[in-house]
């Protein structure tokens, strides 16, 4: 949960477009990752088809190590053509 606060502050406080798609792809995938692992600490002191749980969270994990950055890559491309203009130190 620390993470997602970590995002959502910097979607509000970063001055464009592509810092705040930095900050969201960036604390989504780890916020989401950490999330996932901790059930796969939960789900390997349940019973005999733990292992085959894990795999499939494992599986998930790297679904979203390869999604989550592609569609965030995707979406900062998007705003390049229709010509979101990133921020400069001298611009307000």
């Amino acid at each position: 949960m620390i993470f997602f606060l970590g995002t959502t502050i910097g979607l509000l406080r970063f001055p464009d477009f592509y810092s705040r798609m930095h900050a969201a792809g960036k604390g989504d995938t780890l916020s989401t990752v950490v999330i996932l692992l901790g059930c796969i600490c939960i789900v390997s002191t349940q019973g005999d088809m733990s292992w085959l749980l894990g795999l499939k969270i494992l599986l998930i994990i790297n679904f979203i190590f390869i999604g989550s950055p592609t569609a965030t890559h995707a979406m900062m491309d998007a705003g390049n053509k229709a010509g979101a203009e990133p921020w400069r130190k001298d611009s307000k």
